[in-house]
C-alpha cells in the first residue's frame, strides 16, 4: 500500500465517525410542514380510493347492463358501502400546546355538505 491509499482510508474512517453524529431536533416550522405533508398524503390516498370505488361501480353497472342485454343469467350484486367523497383538501394545523385553552366557545355553524367532484 502506498501513502495515498492510507490517507484515503484514514479520511474515510473520519467521515464514517462523523456520519453517526446526532442531528438537531427539527424546528416547530419543520414539524408543522411535516404534519401538513402527512395530512396531504393521507387525503391523496382517500381521493384515490374514492376514484377507484367510482370506477368499480361504473364497471359493475356496465357489466350488469351488458349481461342483461345478452340475456345472461347473473347473480345479484354484492352490497357494498357507497363511495365516500373526501372533498377538497383542507388542512387545519393543531392548536399550539402553549396557547391558553378556551373555556367557552360560541356554537359552531352547521357544516355545509361538500360539492360533488366534477370530472
Amino acid at each position: 500500500m502506498n501513502t495515498k491509499h492510507i490517507a484515503f482510508i484514514a479520511a474515510g474512517l473520519l467521515l464514517v465517525g462523523t456520519a453517526g453524529a446526532k442531528l438537531p431536533a427539527p424546528s416547530d416550522e419543520a414539524k408543522a410542514k411535516s404534519a401538513e405533508a402527512a395530512a396531504k398524503t393521507a387525503h391523496g390516498g382517500k381521493v384515490e380510493a374514492f376514484k377507484l370505488c367510482k370506477s368499480m361501480d361504473q364497471v359493475a353497472t356496465s357489466y350488469y347492463a351488458n349481461a342483461k342485454k345478452a340475456g345472461k343469467d347473473t347473480k345479484p350484486a354484492t352490497a357494498t358501502a357507497p363511495c365516500a367523497d373526501p372533498g377538497p383538501f383542507v388542512y387545519t394545523p393543531p392548536a399550539a400546546a402553549s396557547a391558553p385553552a378556551v373555556t367557552a366557545a360560541a356554537p359552531a355553524a352547521p357544516a355545509t355538505p361538500a360539492a360533488p367532484v366534477k370530472k
